[in-house]
């Protein structure tokens, strides 16, 4: 199906891109935890939000 050189490639095409992501999120962290603040409190209301909606559907179901 793939060969050997193209197994090569995607292996350390994603160690590479993986240590890409990991380093610049370890040089961004301060400047997320900055600007970023009270962004957790959004998302955990947002998905009690949607389980709110999913309770009233099941419960209002005939």
């Amino acid at each position: 199906m793939f060969s050997s050189g193209q197994i090569i490639f995607a292996v350390l095409f994603t160690i590479v891109f993986i240590a890409i992501i990991v380093i610049s999120y370890k040089k961004d962290l301060k400047l997320h935890q900055k600007n970023y603040k009270g962004v957790k409190w959004v998302g955990i209301f947002f998905i009690l939000f949607l389980l709110i909606l999913f309770f009233i559907k099941y419960f209002l179901k005939d």
